[in-house]
């Protein structure tokens, strides 16, 4: 067997392509990867607690097998870290490092991370280099490829940000051992979610081979993690934006994020939960407009109850608020042009389409039966 299995994915800009490798042992090759792109033989880490206990030691010993020092930040984890307060320390203590710009900074930790320290590359200086490591299944099929940065506002999630491409990503699968079986799974409602925005055999493959991916199968979650990304690559080259085609990678997020918000960013939703339970939503609402067939979203459900996630509202613990409430917080959403709220629909499993002209009648029906099941 190959000692080094590690396989590219390329994201096409024009000016600002970049690689992903994805496949273990990729922080102990973390100096040689990074080393190419860097001015001086020096960097800084943005991390967070959790992951600076169980990986600093092999990321700052993979640098420094090339000869690169590295200084780290440790942050709080956690959704409250995406902050404007935090975002300043970060750039002050960036500057108080004295990072130029031509340096680079990594990102080493999920989402959250990757957000942060990604504005952080962006507004340094008007904008210095970095280099996302990502370290949970979520930030490394989605949020660490497709340059979109940002943190949290008091009004809505990721509502204060920049599109920030990354120089490089290095997704090492072997870290996702680490990860407990809620983020794991967690991050599986985002890996569903690209077979069924757009590739129905993919769908089917994750129906077949999803659990040994959950038990730890390697090869499946190398696979999976390539396929993911290859199919966000190949839309972000085509819509870098957000204009068109890349709002279908918010499948789910507009219920997901007014469900984060009612749940107040809390440990009782994390986010690809909420994706997961808005995906199964958006199928419910496809069927009851006559988009796609009623056998899509049981077969969604099915899915998801399989890989023991979260599907329904009833799956989350505590109060939410009423229809009207919950509209009224996917109105926040991002993607509201002219007040109309944006929604991700579907014509069957594998084909989702953008659309401002959802059924609000439909769509407050699907959530009242989804809130009276509570």
């Amino acid at each position: 067997m190959d000692m080094n299995p590690a396989e590219t994915v390329p994201v096409d800009l024009a000016g600002r392509a970049y690689d992903i490798h994805i496949g273990p042992g990729l922080l102990a090759r973390a100096g040689a990867l990074v080393g190419p792109l860097l001015a001086r033989p020096r960097t800084a880490i943005v991390t967070d607690e959790t992951v600076a206990q169980l990986h600093m030691e092999a990321l700052t010993a993979g640098l420094s097998a090339e000869g690169v020092e590295a200084e780290a930040i440790v942050l709080p984890p956690g959704e409250a870290t995406k902050s404007m307060a935090k975002l300043t320390e970060v750039v002050e203590w960036l500057l108080d490092q004295k990072i130029e710009r031509d340096d680079l900074i990594i990102a080493f930790g999920g989402g959250v991370i990757g957000d942060l320290a990604g504005f952080a590359a962006a507004v340094l200086r008007r904008g210095i280099g970095f280099v996302q490591v990502p370290t949970t299944l979520l930030a490394q099929v989605d949020s660490s490829v497709g340059g979109k940065t940002g943190v949290n506002a008091p009004q809505g999630k990721n509502l204060i940000g920049a599109f920030h491409q990354p120089r490089l990503v290095l997704a090492d699968t072997d870290v996702l051992a680490t990860l407990p079986q809620r983020d794991f799974l967690a991050g599986y409602g985002e890996v569903a979610k690209y077979g069924l925005l757009g590739d129905a055999e993919f769908f089917a493959w994750l129906e077949q081979n999803g659990p040994a991916m959950l038990a730890g199968d390697a090869a499946a979650r190398i696979r999976a993690v390539r396929r993911s990304c290859e199919m966000k690559a190949e839309i972000v080259a085509r819509d870098e934006y957000e204009r068109g085609d890349r709002a279908l990678l918010n499948l789910g997020h507009t219920f997901g994020h007014a469900l984060e918000a009612a749940t107040g960013y809390s440990d009782r939703l994390l986010h690809g939960e909420g994706v997961a339970i808005g995906i199964a939503l958006a199928f419910e609402i496809s069927a009851r407009m006559g988009f796609c067939a009623q056998e899509c979203p049981s077969r969604v459900r099915a899915h998801l109850a399989a890989m023991g996630m979260k599907k329904d509202l009833a799956d989350i613990p505590g109060e939410l608020p009423g229809i009207e409430g919950l509209l009224e917080l996917m109105a926040q959403d991002k993607k509201v042009r002219q007040g109309r709220l944006t929604f991700i629909l579907a014509r069957g499993i594998g084909e989702a389409f953008v659309t401002r002209e959802a059924d609000l009648g439909a769509v407050r029906q699907v959530l009242g039966d989804a809130l009276s099941a509570r």
